[in-house]
This record gives C-alpha cells, structure tokens and sequence, in this order.
C-alpha cells in the first residue's frame, strides 16, 4: 500500500467488498481508508466515512458493506452506522443503533444486518445484539444474542456465517458453537483446531467461505512458526467429530493473523 509509516505499523481492520479490500488505520493526519481494487489491481485511497472511527463491526454483501459503532478520534463510543456501496465509492449515514458499542462484531444473515457484542464503554460489556432491516430502515435490539459479552481485553466475537446459520469460535473454551435463531441460544458444535485462549481471540480469523466454515490460525512445531488454514463443512454431517480438514500451510508467516477477509466476488 502505498500508505504513510504510520498507517503501515498501526492497528488495521479489512473488509472486502463488492471487488473491492477496504483496509481501515490511522496516518499521521486521521483515519484513512485504503482500496484495492481486483479489477484494476491497484491501491488507491477510499472516500472517507462521514464520521470516520476505528474498532467497528461489519459485514458485506454483494456490492454493498455496512459499518456500525466503534470509537471515533476523540475515543468516544459510538452508536451511529453507516452503508458503503462499492459500485460508486459512496458512503450514506444510517439510523443509530439502539445501544452505542465498540469491539463489536457484524455480519449479513436472511437478507438483514446485524451486530453483537462489544463494549459500551471501556468497562462495561453487552450480550445484547441488533438486527438491521434494510426494507424499513430501523434497528431491533435481541436481548441476550450473545450471553458472557467480551471483555475490553478480548478481540470482537469471532463469527461466521454459512449459508443463513450463524456460528462462532468461543474464545474462552475454544469451542465452535451454533446460534439457534428460534431460542436465541447457542449450543456447541466441535472443538476448535487451533486454541483461541491463549490470546483472548486475537490473532485468529474465523470466517465463512461458500459453505464452509475456515479457522486461519498459527502453529508452532518443530520446523517453527507456520499458519495453518483449517475447514469444515457443516452440510457435512458429522458434527460431534473433532477432526477439520487443512486446506493449507503457509511456512515462515508467524503464529498470529491480524487481518483477514473473505472475497466473495
């Protein structure tokens, strides 16, 4: 990226959407967004948000991505989202969540936008979530859609969704869990393959690609540090089994992922 010094050695947050990398950080002067395009294979800088902020959640679809709460310079929490269309580089200003939150996590299911967890100020955690109708416009607060919140030391909830189910990686028991929409609870799944403990949740990309799920995490073994891509696909069957299959491994790349996202295009 064709960034400043301290863009290139800050914290960073990506989203892909549309054909499109979004990489969020800080330069010198302020946030900053950087765009890579896949189609002129180039990076470039984004319009910025209309209150640029950092330690957001989002989620994409399509052309279309969605970016709510999260902290702005000033470090104030905030409640106020906004939607990014990639076709014409544009960002428009949302209703407000119910609930201001940073460290939060979003993503796209059954068509809505929804976001959970995260922290209302520097020590007070949510298990509430929100649900986004794009049709009428407003926001619905889920009690309890994500119970035991994250604390200020953890990363945002890992979650993932395939084909409309929704699942996360519990950072705390390094379980793999199931959210089940008409209970509003969650049940255990399979073991995760990589420990999620030992960093809080930092470090480790859970996401969704196609109908699998993938867990990209870092291993250190005998010839060093490698990062092993695992998956699993929850059509499959076979869910009580311990086993995930690896689709990759990538030698001399450390033990730690910071950032990761999943091209859908």
């Amino acid at each position: 990226m064709p960034c400043d010094d301290c863009f290139s050695c800050a914290d960073k947050e990506s989203l892909a959407v549309g054909t499109q990398l979004l990489v969020f950080g800080r330069e010198v002067t302020g946030f900053a967004i950087w765009m890579y395009s896949l189609v002129r294979r180039d990076w470039s800088r984004c319009p910025p948000m209309n209150l640029p902020r950092c330690l957001f959640g989002s989620g994409s679809s399509g052309e279309f991505a969605i970016v709510a709460g999260g902290s702005d310079m000033a470090g104030h929490v905030l409640k106020c989202s906004e939607m990014y269309n990639s076709e014409f580089g544009t960002w428009e200003t949302l209703p407000d969540m119910n609930v201001p939150r940073r460290l939060c996590s979003g993503f796209f299911m059954d068509g809505k936008f929804y976001i959970i967890g995260g922290m209302s100020s520097h020590t007070d955690s949510l298990t509430c979530g929100e649900e986004y109708n794009l049709e009428t416009r407003t926001w619905r607060r889920i009690r309890n859609m994500y119970p035991g919140g994250n604390r200020a030391t953890q990363s945002p909830p890992l979650v993932a969704v395939v084909n409309n189910q929704l699942y996360a990686a519990d950072q705390s028991t390094n379980e793999v869990k199931k959210y089940d929409k008409a209970n509003n609870t969650w049940n255990v799944v399979r073991p995760l393959p990589v420990r999620a403990d030992s960093s809080n949740g930092w470090g480790l990309a859970f996401k969704a690609c196609g109908d699998k799920l993938l867990v990209i995490g870092g291993h250190r073994g005998p010839q060093g540090e490698v990062i092993v891509l695992h998956y699993w696909c929850p059509e499959d069957g076979n869910v009580g089994a311990a086993d995930w299959d690896v689709l990759s491994i990538k030698e001399r790349a450390g033990a730690f992922v910071y950032n990761c996202a999943i091209m859908g295009c």
